[in-house]
């Protein structure tokens, strides 16, 4: 029987076609089974960044938890500014002798009411107003690292994911080209060294594949993490790809952090609170007051009413300094929490900034230059292959390199979705558009 050899550059072509078709594949509707963490195509629909985003806004629990506090934080204000409840007493007298229970002598009935110095109310308001606010940029601020999370977590499962499409199309290649190698084996054209080289590439590329599997299904467990699910929890194909290119200027940045970051603004309602405490404690030096109206009723038929006042004697005057000497240190504290945010916010816009574009560089270099450069280091070595002046171990390293620079091409481009997530937490606002 005669084994006829098939050319080598058919085979590649045919490799980097099932490639491109997984891919799109992929992008149609793949999904995967948690079960064994094997991907299986077309059981559940794509997966976008725009439902795993807003599903992770929906469900997650620590959101929930804090969106409750805050909520509740709501109603305090007006607890505070509402008086107290009025005071009404009733009471007898009675001679010591003689006396006709229950027509008494005399019957009292006394009805009274404490009022707060004048604008002690609406401060105690301001103050619980401003403690609701600052909450609610608590929750705001982990929305931004709720966002920021599923967006890392959806690049980093988008990359492995297409990672291991290559890979698995690459086995194929190598597959056919260990085929090509036994068949010119047979007929003694190459040693048996050129299968056994085959062999071992499969085997290595396989072992890749065992680890890119269990990067798959923790980034999955991640995610439904953050989507409140339990973690082996179906998750499709992750199809959206990362935004192109940022068209802000730095200064534009800056400001719109200044505006957006929740640290900021919860830094900047600290010191309306605390200022509104030093004025609250400026207003301790003036007394609280009661009014009161009473009414007597005689049993000898003479009744009367009284009008009453009384106010409490704030007289311990080193008590209200002190109170208000700790006020204007907490405001102290408050301005240097905000310049410390502001610092803070400048930095980490400034980090990411560059980073989003050293990601954007690295994704461009790789699909300008090194892919080209790999790709045509690979038809050479084909070529050589054919004519007999390369060795069959100088492909499998062309073919090796060119594989390794898709691969970075892949995880520089979730590289670069990741890194627009953290430039987005750092401005505190979203620049991107999420959906597919």
């Amino acid at each position: 029987m005669r084994i006829v050899a098939v050319p080598v550059d058919r085979i590649l072509r045919r490799g980097l076609a099932v490639a491109v078709g997984i891919l799109i594949a992929g992008s149609a509707s793949v999904g995967s089974t948690e079960s064994d963490g094997a991907t299986t195509p077309d059981s559940l629909p794509p997966l976008t960044l725009s439902a795993v985003v807003d599903t992770a806004l929906k469900a997650n629990a620590q959101l929930h938890t804090m969106q409750a506090r805050y909520e509740s934080m709501q109603y305090r204000s007006a607890q505070v500014r509402t008086l107290p409840n009025p005071m009404f007493q009733f009471g007898v007298m009675d001679m010591t002798s003689g006396g006709n229970w229950p027509n008494t002598s005399e019957k009292r009935f006394m009805l009274s009411q404490d009022f707060p110095w004048f604008g002690k109310r609406g401060l105690r308001g301001t103050v619980a107003a401003n403690e609701a606010d600052a909450m609610k940029q608590d929750y705001d601020a982990m929305v931004r690292e709720v966002v920021m999370a599923a967006k890392e977590t959806y690049y980093s499962l988008y990359s492995v994911q297409r990672t291991l499409a290559i890979t698995r199309a690459e086995e194929n290649l190598l597959e056919e080209m260990r085929s090509i190698a036994e068949a010119k084996y047979s007929v003694g054209e190459v040693t048996q060294q050129d299968v056994l080289q085959a062999q071992t590439e499969i085997s290595m590329l396989q072992e890749r594949q065992y680890e890119l599997e269990q990067e798959e299904v923790v980034a999955k467990a991640r995610l439904n993490l953050l989507l409140n699910r339990r973690a082996d929890s179906p998750i499709g194909y992750a199809v959206t790809e990362p935004h192109g290119k940022l068209d802000r200027a730095a200064d534009e940045l800056f400001a719109l952090a200044e505006k957006s970051r929740p640290e900021i603004k919860r830094a900047q309602l600290d010191i309306k609170s605390r200022e509104a405490e030093r004025a609250l404690m400026k207003k301790e030096y003036f007394p609280d007051y009661r009014l009161g109206l009473e009414y007597r009723s005689f049993r000898w038929g003479t009744d009367m009413a009284m009008f009453t006042i009384g106010f409490d004697l704030p007289i311990w005057r080193g008590k209200y300094s002190s109170g208000v000497r700790e006020s204007e240190k907490m405001i102290e504290s408050s301005q240097a929490g905000l310049e410390a945010a502001r610092q803070q916010t400048s930095y980490d816009v400034q980090d990411a900034r560059f980073k989003l574009a050293t990601a954007r560089r690295t994704l461009e270099l790789y699909k300008t230059s090194l892919i080209p450069q790999a790709e045509a280091r690979l038809q050479a070595s084909e070529a050589g292959y054919r004519t007999g002046k390369v060795s069959f171990l100088e492909l499998l390293e062309s073919e090796r390199v060119l594989l390794n620079a898709r691969i970075m091409a892949i995880m520089a481009e979730g590289n670069v979705g990741m890194e627009m997530a953290r430039l987005e937490r750092a401005v505190g606002t979203d620049l991107f558009p999420t959906t597919h």
